[in-house]
């Protein structure tokens, strides 16, 4: 279907979608106006009757078999108008243009409290953006991202959506002949470090400032007023990730692909492809099959995250002073801020996954000791800090043993007794993590045979992720110590 041909998807009842397009009010080179491909048997997978609620949407109406064409593409919701958006990136440290090559934006939904989100699906065919793909997308990948963001947003983890799946009765070719699927994607919005470098790669000065005014306006309003909007903007961003990517070493999540086009300025974890969740604790644990050298290993985000936001610095240079050393200067002042930012959440996160509600000179000796001891033995992260939730030692090695004696004792010298301390532990240290090998397991049973059910019981699970209350053994149980390696691959 051509761009002249839009209306030939006819709008439906819209189900109390919203619709409003104000990205499309910035210059027309952000974006291009683009149709989805029909598919031939549009089937509803998985529907986030949650989320849809939380939008302030017809849940029950949406959800319905007939309405399947609706998350495919195959039927426009009244006031959608698809485009792709244009942007570029830094992928594994190299430079290219790139744009939503599998991906369209269908507007900007607006709840009845007033918040506006992006409505976006994936896997709804080519776009100008597509550089020779099929702009397909694979059933498990789309189930997988469902899975993983819902789990992130139980975690309390500021992510993207997943409203619904839906299967498209059409195979696509990866590694192997796949089902098709498309996925709706719930997001603050879809604007990227790697938008402001497609910007600032077009050297216009007014194309610059005019996708920066959009994102103060639509993200961070309150500078408008301020004598220094894009310092301002460059600031609140450095402190966004700073937050986001100490709250995913909190729960040991590794990204996976943290290229600088998977930097939402909004904030959220966007691009669940080769993500994954660390078992035993290791700072060097690597999932992606493309990452050969580790660039986005677990404990390389951190300074990943900051090599990120100096590409993002350096489009602003022209916005934040006429004269060039001088905005250099002020972009690098503010990007040094971010080492200590991150440390800042990762520290109070730690303590407070320790219980350590005070502060003591000893405290960093003793976060320290404790990763220290994990990676050594190689003791479960997640279960790690579920044993010292119920006042138990992560592992039963003399060292570690040693450990928790002390970490007892330092615990007993806070105004709270014991049972509170461990109580406010439990809300913080999640008892269920999406481990990869039922990830697998569930996502197996869905492409090979349209078995739903393992993978509806793990969602149940990773979405009540602090329920300590009751023991799960078959997701809290780590894979064998005789599983292979485990890879995630990007579904591209």
């Amino acid at each position: 279907m051509t761009v002249d041909h839009l209306n030939d998807a006819a709008p439906v009842p819209d189900g109390a979608w919203r619709f409003d397009h104000s990205y499309r009010q910035l210059p027309a080179v952000f974006f291009t106006p683009v149709a989805p491909t029909p598919v031939q048997n549009p089937r509803l997978a998985l529907f986030n009757h949650a989320l849809a609620i939380e939008l302030g949407l017809d849940d029950a109406w949406l959800s319905r078999p007939g309405q399947a064409g609706l998350f495919t593409g195959n039927e426009l919701p009244k006031g959608a108008y698809p485009i792709a958006q244009a942007y570029a990136g830094h992928q594994f440290g190299h430079f290219t243009n790139l744009g939503d090559g599998r991906a369209i934006l269908l507007g900007e939904h607006l709840t009845p409290d007033h918040r506006r989100f992006d409505i976006q699906f994936k896997g709804t065919g080519p776009t100008p953006y597509s550089r020779r793909g099929d702009g397909r997308a694979a059933l498990g990948p789309m189930l997988r991202e469902y899975i993983i963001s819902e789990a992130m947003h139980a975690l309390g983890i500021p992510t993207t959506r997943s409203l619904a799946v839906a299967t498209t009765g059409e195979n696509v070719f990866r590694r192997t002949v796949q089902p098709g699927a498309v996925l709706t994607r719930v997001a603050a919005s879809h604007i990227r470090v790697g938008t402001f470098e497609f910007a600032a790669a077009h050297h216009d000065p007014a194309l610059l400032r005019a996708l920066a005014d959009y994102t103060i306006a639509r993200h961070y309003p309150h500078l408008r007023e301020t004598e220094q909007p894009y310092a301002g903007l460059l600031e609140a961003v450095v402190e966004g990730q700073a937050s986001l990517i100490a709250r995913w070493l909190l729960v040991g999540f590794v990204h996976g692909v943290m290229n600088t086009d998977n930097v939402a300025l909004s904030g959220e974890t966007i691009d669940y492809g080769p993500c994954a969740f660390m078992e035993a604790y290791d700072p060097a644990t690597v999932f992606s099959s493309i990452d050969e050298h580790g660039r986005y290993a677990y404990g390389r985000q951190p300074p990943i995250g900051q090599w990120n936001l100096s590409r993002f610095a350096e489009t602003l240079l022209p916005l934040l002073a006429a004269d060039a050393g001088e905005a250099q200067t002020a972009a690098q002042s503010i990007i040094n801020t971010f080492p200590d930012r991150f440390f800042r959440y990762w520290f109070d996160g730690m303590k407070a996954k320790l219980g350590l509600l005070t502060e003591e000179s000893a405290d960093r000796d003793l976060i320290d000791r404790l990763l220290a001891l994990l990676a050594q033995h190689r003791v479960d992260y997640t279960n790690a800090f579920r044993a010292l939730s119920a006042g138990k030692t992560p592992h039963p090695h003399p060292e570690l043993q040693a450990w928790f004696e002390a970490w007892t004792q330092r615990i007993a010298r806070q105004p709270l007794d014991q049972p509170e301390i461990l109580a406010g532990m439990r809300r913080l240290n999640p008892a269920v993590i999406p481990r990869n090998h039922r990830v697998e397991e569930a996502l197996q049973a869905a492409e090979a045979s349209g078995d739903y059910l393992p993978l509806e019981r793990l969602l149940e699970a990773v979405t009540t992720p602090f329920e300590h209350d009751t023991d799960r053994p078959e997701y809290q149980t780590p894979a064998p110590p005789d599983a292979p390696p485990y890879r995630t691959f990007c579904g591209t």
